[in-house]
């Protein structure tokens, strides 16, 4: 079956696409701090490398292997990326300023279920709410909308929190009010 050169690009193909989509998730994972899941992943990732590898290295006169390895692997990098989009693993906090104080923006998004601190902070053309937003990454899209309805104007930077500690927030968002 192996010696079929169009089975052999198709299984070196496949081989890199799951490979480099589980070493894409598994540095998700260890960059997420969840250590033993990343672990039990690299080790069904190795064998699946070494397999791959080793159909390439046994027949290196095929040129078509080599490029089967190299295409595997970009689209292995894609799909990786697009597993973990789905996946959406951890927490964005979200700062957002809104010239819009007068409206009842924290009230709003805090009946969404999200977890807001806001305070009136002066720019350079007068108030401002400042509000500080933690959500899970799932979420994320949404509560952009959410915004822009409310403000489109508002300006929103958003970034990944590597540690957080305390708050009523997290608890509420583990027994899954989030969402609603």
């Amino acid at each position: 079956m192996l010696q079929n050169s169009v089975v052999m690009v198709a299984i070196i193909l496949s081989i890199n696409i799951v490979y480099v989509s589980f070493f894409t998730i598994r540095m998700i994972l260890t960059l997420k701090g969840q250590r033993y899941l990343a672990a039990a992943i690299s080790s069904v990732e190795v064998v699946i490398y070494v397999v791959g590898l080793g159909l390439v290295l046994d027949n290196l006169d095929q040129i078509q292997n080599l490029i089967a390895y190299a295409v595997g692997y970009a689209l292995g990098v894609l799909v990786g990326m697009k597993i973990e989009e789905k996946l959406a693993l951890g927490y964005i906090t979200v700062n957002v300023i809104s010239n819009e104080w007068e409206k009842p923006f924290t009230k709003l998004l805090r009946e969404k279920g999200y977890g807001v601190t806001s305070w009136m902070a002066y720019g350079m053309e007068g108030d401002r709410l400042a509000m500080q937003i933690l959500t899970p990454r799932k979420y994320e899209e949404s509560l952009y909308k959410l915004i822009k309805e409310i403000d489109p104007k508002a300006f929103i930077i958003a970034y990944e929190p590597k540690t957080i500690y305390g708050g009523f927030w997290v608890k509420s968002v583990r027994k899954g009010r989030l969402g609603q």
